[in-house]
């Protein structure tokens, strides 16, 4: 890019656009002396557009716009998962990304990237509710549900809203530098970088059952996770065997028995952190992870963070 010349950043606007996802690209790129960008808010067509959470948008530029851009924002919107965008959109999507422009989508705005075609066989994330939904719709795209955002180099995609700050601060830090970045935060009251990925912010990690055939035992497990439970123990209560146990109660979760009783055990130590002074070592012995060490361990390995830094996020006040 010519050293004169300003970086030019479109933000587009679909129907039923979150004013959160909107504003986080048009606000972390104003021009500046410090921010060498201009930003153009464009719809499919100039005039007004009907927004998300009862706010609607009237905007400059159409799809031209997306033709002058370096960079295009693709910001959540309601519905994303009930039909594709107007196909001129997705046509002029496609031309920006042949022309080298980068397309970053923020939340479900992955949902009108994925309807170019671009993110098949390439890695790309969502806002966790409607990660499932995204990876039904578009199955050659790779879901990845624990990241914060995915940079796949002219595609990028990022989860909730507030990961749309950490995605648009990794662009600043690879087109100014860390030191411009880092300034960006400061000004935005926001984390250079966040630790950990989305997972964290999911409700709840055990999965959803799917069936009631072993609903009984799932709530026995969930009253005595501080105590040895094995695929025995479980099979017993339930009054089968251990393999027809394994086998059923994998259809209706989609984890082996012993995966959802480790995720159950490291939700109850999620409850513990945010809601008790108990230490990490208690609440290891009290969720039944045993030790201090074996919780940061499959802490990291389920939520990608750890139990300190968790605690620090969402301790009650």
């Amino acid at each position: 890019m010519p050293p004169d010349r300003l970086h030019r950043v479109a933000v587009l606007v679909l129907e039923g656009a979150k004013p959160l996802d909107v504003g986080i690209p048009a606000q972390v790129f104003t021009t500046r002396a410090s921010m060498p960008y201009e930003v153009r808010v464009c719809g499919a067509a100039p005039g007004p557009v009907t927004g998300g959470d009862g706010l609607s948008y009237h905007v400059a530029h159409g799809l031209e716009a997306l033709g002058w851009a370096d960079i295009v924002f693709l910001p959540g919107y309601r519905f994303p998962d009930r039909e594709d965008p107007p196909p001129a959109v997705v046509d002029a999507l496609r031309a920006a990304h042949d022309r080298g422009t980068r397309l970053a989508a923020i939340s479900t705005g992955a949902f009108a990237l994925a309807a170019t075609g671009l993110l098949d066989g390439r890695r790309a994330t969502t806002h966790w509710h409607y990660t499932r939904a995204l990876q039904a719709r578009h199955p050659l795209v790779r879901v990845d549900e624990n990241v914060l955002f995915v940079d796949e180099g002219r595609v990028l995609t990022s989860a909730g809203a507030a990961s749309g700050i950490d995605l648009c601060l990794h662009i600043l830090r690879g087109d100014l530098g860390v030191a411009a970045s880092n300034h960006a935060a400061r000004r935005l009251v926001a984390a250079p970088y966040r630790s950990g990925g989305q997972a964290q912010y999911v409700p709840r990690s055990v999965p959803e059952p799917l069936g009631e055939r072993f609903a009984a035992t799932r709530e026995w497990a969930l009253h005595r996770l501080g105590k040895p439970l094995t695929l025995e123990m479980l099979a017993e209560h339930a009054a089968v065997s251990p393999r027809t146990f394994s086998r059923r109660f994998a259809e209706d979760t989609g984890h082996t028995p012993m995966q959802w009783i480790l995720r159950a055990r490291v939700d109850l130590a999620r409850e513990l952190l945010e809601r008790s002074e108990r230490s990490i070592e208690q609440i290891a012995a009290d969720v039944g992870l045993g030790t201090g060490a074996n919780l940061r361990l499959h802490f990291q390995r389920v939520l990608g963070t750890t139990p300190s830094q968790y605690r620090r996020t969402f301790k009650l006040a």
